[in-house]
């Protein structure tokens, strides 16, 4: 018997089982309660539908039963604000470290850029140095040794990617999982010409973390490339989901809600149990 594989957007009962307690509780008024409240459930499902497949948020179609586009973007606003993606990542990243499948004897980190069709007056829109100054954003990423990513963030396009090394190294949360002290930071950090500056690599030393950052001038060849490679992949998954590809929202924290979601699709896909 053919196995039908999943769309992306459909939630197991198991990840449910996961998400479900973190998310905000909701009590409808005893006078006046108005329209009851569409399923989280299904919202969440609505919200997947409009990541993977770039569609606009007043197009959702109505005949899937996931509600309407407004309704699942206040949701999704509502959910961002209470830090429930945040949460969510390190119930994720403790289930990974218990499974065996985290590696923090080094990291990688990298950035990339996505173009802006809005929101150019917000903070984390900038010309973009590589794309003609062009407005866009960047998404950042530190992945441990097997490419599964640990923190991502976002920026400006005109924001230099060695701005975002410490904050991202620094923002791990406590990886628990195994007996004894949980894992806050990777003994190695591993990255591009990007992120050459001595004072960065002197605070990363600072932390007990060893730098491996190439440095300008040199010639290829040191072997950084068969290391970092895994933060170039983690990109392309993350960028995998078409609303990531280009940025459409004008307000930085609902593009950042969809940066944080897609995080928390690639951690839960990394377990089997989801």
């Amino acid at each position: 018997m053919r196995r039908f594989r999943p769309k992306p957007w459909e939630i197991s009962d198991e990840l449910w089982a996961v998400i479900e307690p973190l998310l905000p509780g909701y009590e409808r008024r005893y006078r006046y309660p108005g329209r009851k409240r569409i399923d989280d459930r299904k919202t969440l499902q609505g919200i997947l539908f409009v990541l993977y497949t770039g569609i606009q948020w007043e197009f959702l179609p109505q005949e899937l039963g996931f509600g309407s586009g407004p309704t699942c973007w206040r949701r999704l606003a509502e959910w961002q604000a209470a830090g429930v993606w945040d949460e969510l990542q390190q119930v994720l990243l403790d289930r990974l470290r218990a499974a065996g499948r985290l590696d923090f004897s080094r990291a990688a980190i990298d950035s990339s850029h996505v173009q802006a069709k809005r929101g150019r007056s917000r903070p984390k829109v900038g010309p973009s140095p590589v794309d003609r100054a062009r407005p866009g954003s960047k998404h950042h990423v530190l992945t441990d040794g097997n490419g599964i990513p640990l923190r991502v963030s976002l920026t400006g396009a005109h924001r230099n990617d060695v701005t975002q090394l410490l904050p991202l190294v620094d923002g791990l949360p406590p990886v628990r999982g195994k007996r004894g002290r949980p894992r806050r930071k990777p003994r190695a950090v591993y990255a591009d010409r990007g992120y050459d500056h001595d004072i960065y690599r002197r605070r990363l030393r600072e932390r007990r973390i060893t730098p491996r950052i190439a440095r300008r001038g040199q010639a290829h060849g040191s072997g950084l490339g068969r290391v970092r490679w895994v933060a170039e992949s983690a990109i392309a998954h993350l960028h995998g989901p078409r609303r990531l590809r280009m940025r459409w929202e004008s307000r930085d924290d609902m593009h950042d809600a969809f940066l944080q979601r897609a995080h928390c699709m690639i951690l839960a896909r990394k377990l089997p149990a989801f």
